[in-house]
């Protein structure tokens, strides 16, 4: 019981940074998602064939979205430290090179998905569906995946800049315009999707023109608001009249962001690929996993939310070179983090029941839909636990060990174990999934014990 009060007495400074930071995460991500919702119900209002198109699509976006999450996270820790040290002309920098970044991962990810989608689409078919069925759904996918692909490179700047800011502590700017981008979104998905108000009925066309609409929309008004408001952002001044890069830095920096562009790359690749081993045991399991995520995506922003907070506090603290406080507050901010997500993942098991039943689809799919929300609901706060953890190993910029706690983990243990299962068993997926879950209950104790060794506490500015 002491250990409690000193967790939740010595604690209370970290936790109301901590929720400062996190709260208008949550918002900006919750809405994001709950929107991203309405779009997927929306797309699966229309019929399971459309909704598993979509859904196969968005595994392939996740692999560039996380690619462009993992460059701007390991350039933005840079960025905080150089914030915790009150330097403008490092944070210029950063932000310089990771628009550069933008420009060189979209161009990458456009010529790989333009000239391999039918390979990536065709993974996630099982060859043993109807012929026809695999025709439509191979269509949906393609129409969906060309617009999205318009969106990309808006997508990447669009992270440069939100990143930027919320590293140097301004989190309400790209909150709000993200809250306009997805309101844009869903009037749009309205519109489009159905045809509605004289808008032409494009199906899943309209959803992914609506989604590429509302980010060109997000990234005007980040860039308008940081290019005008210079003396909120002193950082700004000049930025467009040289490169305030020079080779030394560029290299430190790249060392530390490559490597966390290539863990988030092969991370979201591994977690694309346990999703194609699901997809084995057929299209009922693929529309059914779409269910699950797109109900996941809006309640696992808190324990993302939580990690990223902690990896911005920690970087702060690093940068001021507040190695022994970084390192005390580093465990009070893992079990709060822990403590919120159990509470959400309770919530979040209400929802199973429901939720499927309000997509267009089979008794099947839904009850299946309803069993993997419930599993997964009891695994949050293992997922809180191991995203905590990441974000407190990357804070220091020691890259390699969490290159080996994150995506390492991922491509030698649980890709492996479930390929094995879905080519040389019958497992149902149900305790398939739940075996391949369990799996992260390992990756929390590798987790904390690099935490607890704290060679991650480096100021690299």
């Amino acid at each position: 019981m002491t250990g409690i009060k000193r967790y939740i007495n010595e604690g209370k400074p970290y936790y109301k940074r901590m929720l400062a930071v996190a709260i208008p995460i949550m918002i900006q991500n919750g809405i994001t998602n709950f929107v991203s919702m309405l779009d997927n119900i929306m797309v699966g209002r229309i019929g399971t064939l459309e909704m598993t198109g979509v859904s196969i699509v968005n595994q392939l976006m996740l692999v560039f979205g996380l690619c462009v999450f993992g460059a701007m996270s390991g350039v933005g820790i840079f960025t905080a430290q150089f914030y915790g040290k009150k330097d403008d002309k490092g944070i210029r920098s950063t932000l310089q090179l990771k628009l550069i970044l933008s420009f060189v991962i979209s161009a990458v990810a456009l010529l790989i998905f333009l000239t391999m989608s039918d390979t990536f689409i065709g993974a996630y078919i099982d060859k043993g569906s109807d012929p026809e069925d695999i025709l439509k759904v191979t269509s949906f996918a393609k129409s969906y995946l060309n617009i999205m692909l318009i969106g990309g490179l808006p997508f990447a700047v669009t992270q440069a800049y939100a990143g930027t800011l919320r590293e140097t502590s301004d989190r309400i700017t790209p909150m709000v315009a993200t809250v306009i981008a997805v309101f844009v979104n869903l009037v749009l998905n309205y519109c489009l999707i159905f045809g509605h108000f004289g808008f032409p009925e494009l199906g899943v066309k309209g959803a992914a023109t609506a989604t590429v609409i509302a980010r060109f929309t997000e990234l005007s008004i980040l860039v308008v608001r940081a290019h005008v408001s210079k003396k909120k952002y002193p950082f700004m001044k000049g930025f467009f009249s040289k490169l305030s890069l020079d080779g030394k830095m560029i290299k430190k920096i790249i060392l530390v962001a490559v490597p966390l562009m290539v863990n988030e790359g092969l991370w979201s690749g591994g977690m694309a690929f346990l999703n194609q081993c699901y997809s084995v045991r057929g299209l009922d399991v693929v529309a059914a996993t779409n269910i699950l995520s797109t109900l996941t995506n809006v309640f696992n922003v808190s324990f993302i939310a939580l990690g990223s907070a902690i990896g911005i506090i920690l970087s702060q603290m690093l940068g001021a070179n507040e190695k022994k406080q970084a390192k005390e507050s580093s465990e009070k901010m893992l079990v709060f983090s822990v403590a919120v997500v159990v509470i959400i993942g309770a919530v979040m098991a209400c929802f199973a029941p429901f939720f499927p039943k309000i997509y267009n689809t089979g008794e099947t799919v839904r009850s299946l839909a309803c069993s993997l929300i419930l599993i997964t609901s009891c695994f949050f706060p293992v997922h809180a636990f191991t995203n905590a953890c990441y974000f407190t190993l990357r804070s220091g910029g020691n890259t390699f060990i969490t290159f080996l706690f994150d995506s390492g983990f991922v491509c030698t243990v649980c890709a492996p174990v479930a390929f094995i299962i879905s080519r040389y068993t019958d497992m149902n997926i149900l305790p398939f999934y739940i075996l391949i879950q369990s799996i992260d209950i390992l990756k929390c104790i590798v987790g904390y014990y690099f935490m607890k060794k704290g060679k991650w506490l480096n100021t690299v500015v």
